[in-house]
């Protein structure tokens, strides 16, 4: 993603992250097609400012990084709903003058939106890939149990031992465990390119 005219690395971050910016936005309370605005905004900016972003863990979480930068785009799209002061100031700050990664981990604390949907997120990710790969009477067991129903009534619903229901039940939350914690790995991990 550091070269923007690499069209591949855009299009695989858009389809990680593209849904999160666009929901916590609505939750933020943008209409869908201004979410969809500042989503196309953040993008642009992130083109503007990764080429010279070097991750450095020590300064902050990626996701504390993103969430600063959508919550940036949000006030810079509602400074120009109701100009105040300079309509194309940007408000978002360059990676290499932010002193430490200390205020985007606080201005992410503070946001318990943002987190709600960064868990959200990975659980989605994590969801869509269970349901390629188990089979669907499986998740829907999962589904049933996430929801509040208990051991006794799925097991009657399905027709099987609460035994059976229980095994179902860790194998899909074992899968998911390890689906989500490479999911983050992933994030907090970027390989940068060889040189």
């Amino acid at each position: 993603m550091r070269s923007p005219a690499d069209n591949a690395a855009w299009r695989e971050f858009e389809q990680k992250y593209g849904d999160l910016i666009l929901r916590y936005c609505i939750h933020r309370g943008l209409k869908h097609q201004d979410a969809e605005d500042v989503r196309q905004m953040v993008l642009l900016n992130l083109a503007r400012t990764l080429p010279r972003f070097k991750y450095q863990p020590e300064r902050g979480r990626f996701r504390s990084y993103l969430g600063q930068t959508v919550r940036h785009a949000i006030a810079l799209f509602f400074s120009r709903r109701c100009p105040s002061g300079r309509k194309d100031e940007i408000l978002m700050e360059e990676p290499d003058q932010v002193a430490d990664g200390s205020a985007f981990d606080a201005a992410e604390a503070e946001d318990l939106t943002w987190n709600k949907e960064w868990v959200r997120h990975h659980y989605r990710k994590a969801m869509h890939t269970l349901r390629a790969t188990h089979e669907p009477r499986s998740i829907e067991i999962f589904n049933r149990l996430l929801a509040g129903a208990s051991v006794r009534v799925v097991a009657a619903s399905f027709e099987m031992s609460e035994q059976a229901v229980q095994k179902v039940k860790q194998r899909v939350r074992d899968r998911m465990r390890d689906l989500i914690a490479a999911q983050l790995r992933d994030e907090e991990d970027p390989r940068e390119p060889e040189q």
